[in-house]
């Protein structure tokens, strides 16, 4: 089996080999004691990327050092070295079958995976024993304040590009975007707000045809959900039935759901994009009628494409990323939308000290 998930030459998923040193021999006639051996230890590190340990260290194996034998010079052995992997920030450590070790969210984040065997001591007969060996899974999610939702064709690149600084490589095939491009929105007070386009989902992502899963993966990270649809709906290709702009946003839901049903959760809001074509005004008031009332639209849909829950949108916007429509005021509800939840998680925070302050002066009354 291949054990690296790609899209492009795109790296999201890692399998090591980490095993701790060896303890060194204890010495019988003086009662020395053998080095422990050292341990493996995985360290978040900016600008590293799985692609790079993936070419650096192709048999992908991580030993630490032995530790030192007891000797007449020395009865205490050296310990031995430890063994650092640098990673980078924003990976999950997991063992192969997918529990989770940890998390390193911030540079210089530190995470032992295998620790080194004791050295040989009065208590083990002076004999040493081996470090701890297995194999781990290092899962890169990406950390983005929005992640970009929609099928292929709904414009997410062209929209990135018209909303921020990245250039990602624009193409007009049915799975396009191959690896995710992450753009920053400037603001004029200096606040950056980080965008990410994932690739493009399509219709049974989450049975994992496609990049699907992948994608999923990395929408969990993200603060908000942008859901982008073309107003005029879509097609993938010959064989698939059109669906209306309606009918995206729905199977993006249900596609979210059939994943993790939490996605649905976070706040979300949704750009009706390619308003520059003709009969866009007409589809958006249609659009905006079934939003309203969505249980009544959805019969049309079959039974297994309609989500337990619909999406609710904090603010629905209609763009052209062609000609730069509305795309101001889409910057203005993605500022909004991230500074209302930034202000509720901090009241939260400032209420949870409160009561801890009261809690901690109740007890010392």
């Amino acid at each position: 089996p291949v054990w690296v998930s790609e899209y492009g030459n795109f790296v999201d998923n890692l399998r090591l080999y980490a095993r701790g040193g060896s303890g060194g021999m204890g010495l019988p006639r003086l009662g020395g004691r053998g080095g422990n051996g050292g341990d493996v230890w995985v360290v978040a590190t900016k600008n590293i990327t799985l692609k790079r340990i993936k070419d650096k260290y192709p048999h992908k194996r991580f030993v630490a050092g032995a530790g030192a034998n007891s000797s007449v010079h020395a009865l205490r052995g050296e310990r031995g070295e430890d063994k650092e992997i640098l990673a980078p920030v924003g990976i999950t450590v997991t063992t192969d079958d997918g529990k989770v070790i940890g998390d390193l969210n911030a540079d210089g984040d530190r995470l032992m995976v295998a620790k080194g065997g004791p050295g040989g001591s009065f208590h083990s007969g002076f004999e040493p024993r081996k470090g701890k060996a297995k194999h781990i899974r290092l899962d890169l999610k990406l950390i983005a304040d929005l992640g970009l939702v929609g099928f292929p064709n709904a414009g997410k690149s062209s929209l990135l590009t018209a909303l921020s600084n990245a250039t990602p490589q624009i193409a007009n095939y049915a799975f396009t975007t191959l690896k995710p491009e992450i753009g920053k929105l400037m603001y004029s007070d200096h606040k950056q707000i980080s965008v990410a386009d994932l690739p493009g989902l399509i219709e049974g992502a989450h049975m994992n045809k496609g990049m699907g899963h992948k994608f999923l993966k990395h929408v969990e990270r993200t603060k908000q959900l942008l859901f982008v649809v073309d107003v005029c709906g879509f097609q993938l290709a010959s064989k698939t039935p059109f669906r209306s702009a309606f009918e995206a946003v729905q199977l993006l839901t249900k596609e979210l759901e059939l994943y993790k049903e939490e996605l649905v959760s976070k706040p979300a809001l949704l750009v009706v994009n390619k308003m520059d074509l003709p009969d866009a005004e007409d589809k958006l008031a249609e659009l905006t009628e079934q939003l309203q009332n969505p249980d009544e639209f959805c019969d049309l849909l079959p039974d297994d494409m309609i989500p337990k829950n619909y999406m609710t949108f904090r603010h629905v916007v209609p763009v052209s990323a062609a000609n730069g429509f509305g795309m101001e005021h889409l910057k203005t509800c993605i500022r909004e939308s991230i500074d209302e939840d930034a202000e509720m998680t901090s009241k939260a925070t400032h209420q949870h000290r409160l009561q801890a302050l009261r809690l901690h002066s109740l007890k010392h009354m």
